[in-house]
């Protein structure tokens, strides 16, 4: 649904255009910020971004640091850039940003109308590459492979078969949401989230324990690390589909307390 996507705009200028611009977008069903070109602000954007729009200024040798930011995050997270601007702004910004990345160039003076209904009409034939998320990590292959049947239908599934391929993989990528086993040789489950925790990069990401220790001190445990939840393997899958779905609905919730 459109209200789960944001548009985040990039821009060194806040007038009339851009309010315009973010009018539009708001009229449209999306989200959307403005924040300046500055790589602090753009990363503390935590929601699911559904396009990036770059507004060109006359400062855009400033943009350098914060344009090779979004470009990383839009090849890793596959998030479409669009970008306003006049020729030599356009061209500055593709110097930096791969041209495939780019879905398109907007001249000034755009025509809002006309730049709000691309990029609605490309979330709207591409937004499913924008699902959630979801890290699963667990020894077992057989395992693995069920709870991607479950899930993959309504989110990204990254499957990971040790504690250490998780950790591998957190370090460099950022799932909305880690469905942990306690129980796994050389790194389980607990140490793994206590990595999590201590980690600045990715401290905060959730985590739900899916597991088979269902004893009183295993989960005792591991409450003081603050997991999302406590699942257990033996539950019926549309139960554990339920609990995934039911997390993901509070997560949105708090966007619009």
């Amino acid at each position: 649904m459109k209200e789960t996507y944001k548009i985040l705009i990039i821009s060194e200028v806040q007038g009339y255009i851009i309010m315009s611009l973010k009018d539009k977008i708001k009229e449209a069903g999306y989200q959307v910020s403005v924040v300046d070109p500055d790589v602090a602000q753009i990363s503390a954007e935590r929601d699911t971004i559904g396009a990036y729009l770059i507004y060109g200024s006359d400062g855009i040798g400033d943009m350098q640091q914060a344009l090779i930011y979004l470009k990383d995050q839009s090849a890793e997270r596959d998030i479409p850039i669009f970008t306003v601007g006049s020729r030599e702004e356009n061209d500055a910004i593709g110097r930096v940003i791969s041209g495939h990345l780019i879905r398109q160039f907007f001249e000034r003076p755009v025509n809002v109308n006309e730049l709000v209904e691309v990029i609605d009409t490309y979330i709207a034939k591409f937004g499913a590459q924008h699902k959630k998320k979801v890290l699963v990590v667990d020894d077992s292959g057989a395992m693995l492979r069920n709870v991607k049947g479950w899930l993959e239908d309504r989110y990204q599934v990254i499957l990971a078969n040790s504690g250490a391929m998780a950790i591998k993989y957190l370090a460099t990528n950022r799932p909305d949401l880690v469905l942990l086993d306690y129980e796994m040789p050389v790194v389980d489950g607990r140490q793994v989230l206590e990595m999590i925790r201590t980690e600045t990069e990715f401290s905060d990401v959730p985590v739900i324990f899916l597991t088979g220790k269902d004893d009183r001190e295993s989960v005792m445990q591991v409450m003081a690390l603050k997991p999302e939840g406590y699942l257990l393997k033996t539950m019926e899958p549309a139960r554990i589909i339920a609990e995934v779905d039911a997390f993901f609905e509070r997560q949105k919730a708090k966007l619009f307390d």
